[in-house]
């Protein structure tokens, strides 16, 4: 029996998650939205069926505005939300896309309550605690994809600032999924040189920040709306990881009980993602400063959380 992944949003990163889910075969997809996107949705699926021939694909694609559709979803995907416009930050979109997740997590506890849930929308830190709150889901089986965005952008800029392969550059970035989060160049490589001897300070410095600024970066250029391309590969990669077990260790938004002194939050640190969903959350040794740039990121999505107004679920029988 082939497996089942829901996608709550049918726009820009909904429609490309569910390419790339039929595309790797990862699954029967139903791309559920509001009513008043139900015909939109229903003609995506549509469209995605007609190419299936030429992509050699056998997925099963359905568009609904029906939260009955997605019953046992082995996966389920959440873009569902505002997204932001330029001048527009994370935060803006809370109290919005606040009511938006909790309702999401009403209909995914109801229909779909044994899925591993990733959360795509923003402010995602915030969206995906509100998630965990309001559907009563165990910390192992709900996750933000910011991390994994984050480090593949910084994986991107180093390759184009160096000329080098995307593939033989290794990092990762910790944090909130914001202007705060924290790259570490002191444990990136490129094909197992560190990044420090290869590049200058004034070039490390400047990928730091654009790394931080890229989500706004893409913002101004789109002028109305934010990334999607990189956004659905990062959530695709996280699924895949879960539904074929391939135990990968990606930096996501994970629930921290303790690990980096953070506790009842979703912070951007590195988890292996198996079958058992987040099995294990990776803590590596900071230097000093590196733990005050995580401290500050950490303030950050706390007041952000903090300003959440939801009512959490009653615990699963």
């Amino acid at each position: 029996m082939r497996k089942k992944v829901a996608l709550i949003g049918g726009g820009q990163i909904g429609q490309i998650l569910a390419m790339l889910t039929s595309m790797k075969e990862l699954g029967d997809v139903v791309i559920l939205d509001m009513p008043a996107f139900e015909n939109p949705v229903k003609g995506k699926a549509l469209d995605l069926a007609e190419m299936a021939p030429h992509g050699n694909y056998d997925s099963r694609i359905i568009g609904t505005s029906d939260y009955k559709d997605i019953e046992g979803a082995d996966v389920v995907i959440v873009t569902a939300g505002k997204p932001r416009e330029a001048g527009m930050t994370r935060e803006d979109l809370l109290d919005i896309n606040t009511k938006v997740i909790a309702d999401v997590a009403k209909g995914v506890r109801q229909h779909a309550p044994r899925a591993f849930c990733i959360i795509i929308t923003n402010p995602l830190d915030a969206m995906v605690y509100v998630f965990h709150k309001v559907s009563g889901f165990p910390k192992q089986q709900v996750v933000g994809m910011a991390g994994t965005l984050d480090t593949a952008r910084w994986r991107a800029f180093i390759a184009m600032e160096l000329g080098v392969s995307v593939a033989d550059v290794a990092g990762t970035v910790l944090g909130g999924h914001g202007p705060d989060m924290v790259p570490l160049p002191r444990l990136t490589t490129v094909g197992g040189v560190p990044l420090a001897e290869i590049a200058t300070k004034e070039q490390i410095d400047r990928l730091v920040t654009r790394t931080r600024e890229a989500g706004t970066e893409i913002v101004k250029l789109f002028g109305k709306g934010s990334a999607f391309f990189s956004p659905a590969w990062s959530a695709i990669v996280m699924a895949e990881s879960y539904l074929k077990d391939k135990r990968r260790v990606l930096a996501c938004a994970a629930m921290c009980e303790g690990e980096y002194g953070v506790q009842g939050l979703f912070i951007g640190v590195p988890a292996l993602i198996s079958a058992k969903g987040v099995e294990k959350i990776f803590e590596i040794q900071l230097t000093e400063e590196e733990k005050a740039q995580l401290s500050k990121t950490v303030e950050g999505v706390k007041k952000t959380v903090s300003e959440c107004r939801i009512s959490p679920a009653e615990p699963l029988p």
